[in-house]
């Protein structure tokens, strides 16, 4: 069969050519489009952030364009079909009056120690050394990302720990606009380092200190790491995004890193055992912080790194939320099977309320209303009135619920079972009669 005829090819070269520069014109504009977003985001993040109370009305600008690339990125596995155990009623005007209906549970590659929710709809379970890893899940529980544990240390500026190291995921905090995670590791793996740290441990007992790592939300990649103390615990971002704060199980310290330089910038003394809960005050100066392995919470002063006493609220106080009006403090006393609330201004115990068996990890939903209790050896999760620490709803859970978090852009409470589950509750219904 013969070619095109000269003439023939002149007018499908021509066509080419217009087809070439309209795709080129197409992608320029896209080009000049998506580098026109990139700017507006780069530049809400740098600029100044809304004040905490106006950030509880409306999401900043920063935040929704984080939760819309959660909700269109593509998932490795994808969500699950909600099924309610039970029939769910009206959309309730406040937690107070709904009522934890389960809807998911998520399995597969778990052992998850912490569960914690970005404001912008991405939820980690951080897996321990049991995994080597963070599950990263959209807010309907599809699976975003499994990042491995794996580093090699030299490539961020760490020596003296040649080839892989891996790490042992434990808590996880997020920036205020969800785009990335501050991640504790309960010990280290790899050359340079000894046994990993014990439960039962003291200040100065030759446990290897160990690392926090930052994850990038947008890629889900580890993009710094940073020198803690021995065992670090719980993390906390100041709300103002410059401090990260970690509290050192073994050398029974308060780890402080300065975001800017990347660098821990001291370890501070408690003068208790096993420090594990942080929350910060609004104006990013206080810290106040429990020692699980006595019945106090202490304060520090993040400007003059001074530690004070606070309040007494239990035996073995181990996790501790903030209300969105930062008057008050809520404490799960491990020890005692109780949660407190405290006076922020004062530490004055203001209530104290009995809901299981070794009370765990605390959420707050994002209205203040009601705060959620794992009960560790009861396998149960509590749900609690805040005005006076009523408890209207208990429910059962897989064996040993040890995280939780509450995510707010479907008032859902997700529940982290030690034994390999995550459990999602959506607590936007009034009970059905």
């Amino acid at each position: 069969m013969s070619g095109p005829t000269p003439t023939r090819k002149a007018r499908l070269g021509a066509r080419f050519v217009r087809r070439r520069i309209t795709a080129g014109a197409a992608a320029v504009g896209l080009l000049a489009l998506v580098s026109f977003g990139v700017s507006r985001v780069a530049g809400l993040v740098g600029g100044d952030r809304a004040d905490a109370a106006s950030s509880r009305t409306s999401l900043p600008v920063a935040v929704r364009t984080t939760a819309a690339a959660a909700r269109d990125a593509r998932p490795l596995v994808r969500a699950p079909r909600p099924s309610p155990t039970v029939a769910q009623g009206a959309v309730g005007a406040s937690s107070a009056e709904t009522a934890l209906v389960r809807t998911m549970r998520l399995t597969g590659d778990l052992t998850p120690k912490s569960v914690v929710a970005s404001p912008a709809g991405v939820v980690v379970a951080q897996n321990m050394m049991y995994r080597h890893s963070v599950s990263a899940f959209r807010a309907d529980g599809a699976l975003l990302a499994t990042i491995d544990d794996s580093v090699d240390l030299g490539a961020f500026g760490i020596k003296g720990h040649p080839g892989t190291t891996r790490g042992a995921p434990v808590e996880a905090a997020f920036t205020r606009d969800g785009r990335h995670a501050w991640v504790s590791n309960y010990s280290m793996y790899g050359a340079g380092y000894g046994p990993e740290g014990l439960d039962s441990c003291r200040a100065g007992d030759g446990t290897s200190t160990s690392t926090v790592y930052r994850v990038d939300t947008s890629t889900f990649a580890i993009d710094r790491v940073v020198e803690v103390g021995a065992v670090p615990k719980y993390v906390a971002v100041t709300p103002d995004d410059r401090t990260v704060l970690v509290t050192n199980w073994c050398s029974w310290d308060l780890s402080v890193i300065d975001v800017a330089s990347n660098r821990q910038v001291a370890r501070i003394p408690l003068g208790g055992t096993y420090p594990r809960g942080i929350v910060v005050s609004p104006d990013s100066r206080t810290a106040y912080v429990a020692l699980m392995g006595s019945d106090r919470i202490v304060t520090v002063d993040l400007r003059t790194r001074a530690v004070r006493p606070f309040a007494t609220t239990g035996d073995g106080p181990r996790h501790i939320v903030l209300s969105p009006d930062a008057r008050y403090l809520y404490v799960t006393n491990n020890g005692s099977g109780t949660v407190s609330k405290l006076e922020r201004a004062t530490g004055r115990v203001l209530a104290t309320t009995h809901v299981g068996t070794q009370p765990r990890s605390l959420a707050i939903a994002r209205d203040g209303k009601a705060l959620y209790s794992v009960n560790y050896e009861s396998s149960s999760v509590s749900k609690l009135r805040t005005s006076d620490l009523t408890v209207m709803q208990t429910v059962p859970t897989d064996q040993h619920p040890i995280g939780i978090t509450y995510e707010p852009t479907r008032k859902a409470v997700w529940v982290a079972c030690y034994g390999g589950s995550i459990l999602v509750f959506d607590d936007s219904r009034r009970p059905v009669a």
